[in-house]
């Protein structure tokens, strides 16, 4: 996550790239953008603004060397004075159309910036951003000719979204420098985060909260919604966030005691998370530390209503975890022949 009060753009230079796929060319410009005041004001926020929001980071990564991963080569040399921006920032083009590797990857403009007083944390740095927009949308130009005014249609970009962007920060910690990446268009998930810039997650707080909160939630939709009801569901999931939200450091063990009540729903959950590591490929760790801005993220996608086919819909409160047990309950009704919810309260809110 970035703030961008005090950035701006040192220079800025836009390409087209095409696709060897469907016999599209690059076309290169020779010289840096030399922005309008109206321009510039518009497009800076447009550029840095997917950015702050953003909780996760990434890191370069090769197979072999760090050093033989070209973005991560290219924007080193774009940090240096020395380098020509213009030179270098062709070659990253040239790196993104050796990607095309398919008919459906799009052509687009390719903007590379140079941005200055990028904050982060609590220090400002420097910043290499990619883009590239493959989308333009049309939209109604007027014009005035013969005394009279007249319409017709353009296509250009939406000063909304970008459409691939990554954030290149002049800073590093152990594992790497410090990187941002969007895709909003993501008909291809390898193309930009693996095939062209080739990073990956670094093995931090927020990795590791992410994951256990995941697969805490499929566990929940696979496991205990079939085998235990939605109300059973809603209350883990309930208790998971209230967990993580009470303590800094998570210890799974005590996870496990904290947030099951039965010993043989402890034993499905470690059952399932072998099968969940195996197959996500990753490794939810015994000990963590609680990343606050990815729990607040996460929480946002974990939905708590009990959906039945009667549509009828029952929703819980994800931050009350005892609600759930204390005033709602499940029975069966032998004259209907049906399942019910009894729900207690005061008054209607």
């Amino acid at each position: 996550m970035i703030k961008r009060q005090k950035a701006a753009i040192k220079s800025c230079i836009i390409h087209k790239v095409g696709n060897k796929f469907n016999d599209t060319k690059n076309a290169f410009s020779n010289t840096a953008v030399n922005f309008d005041e109206a321009t510039y004001n518009l497009i800076l926020p447009y550029l840095l603004r997917p950015f702050t929001n953003i909780a996760e980071s990434y890191r370069f990564h090769h197979h072999s060397d760090i050093g033989l991963n070209e973005i991560n080569t290219y924007t080193e040399q774009l940090f240096k004075e020395e380098a020509d921006f213009v030179d270098v920032s062709k070659h990253i083009v040239t790196h993104l159309f050796e990607q095309s590797n398919s008919a459906q990857i799009k052509t687009g403009d390719v903007l590379i910036c140079h941005f200055e007083n990028i904050q982060y944390e609590d220090y400002f740095t420097e910043a290499i951003g990619i883009y590239k927009i493959e989308n333009k949308t049309e939209f109604f130009q007027t014009y005035l000719e013969d005394g009279n005014y007249d319409i017709f249609v353009q296509k250009g970009i939406q000063a909304k979204k970008v459409d691939k962007g990554c954030l290149v920060l002049n800073t590093a910690d152990m594992e790497g420098k410090i990187v941002f990446s969007i895709d909003n268009n993501t008909y291809d998930t390898q193309y930009w985060i693996k095939s062209f810039l080739n990073i990956k997650y670094p093995d931090d707080s927020n990795q590791h909260t992410k994951h256990c909160i995941e697969l805490c939630r499929e566990f929940s939709k696979e496991v205990l919604q079939p085998n235990f009801g939605g109300q059973e569901q809603s209350n883990f999931l309930a208790k998971i966030v209230d967990f993580f939200k009470e303590n800094d450091i998570v210890n799974i063990d005590t996870f496990k005691e904290d947030v099951f009540d039965e010993e043989d729903q402890i034993q499905l959950f470690e059952d399932y998370k072998k099968t969940y590591e195996a197959e996500h490929n990753v490794l939810i760790r015994n000990q963590f530390d609680v990343s606050e801005r990815v729990l607040k993220k996460q929480k946002q996608k974990i939905k708590t209503e009990i959906k039945l086919d009667t549509h009828i819909q029952i929703k819980l409160d994800v931050d009350a975890p005892d609600a759930s047990a204390e005033y709602l309950e499940r029975g069966y009704d032998e004259e209907k022949k049906m399942h019910y919810y009894k729900v207690f309260f005061n008054a209607e809110s």
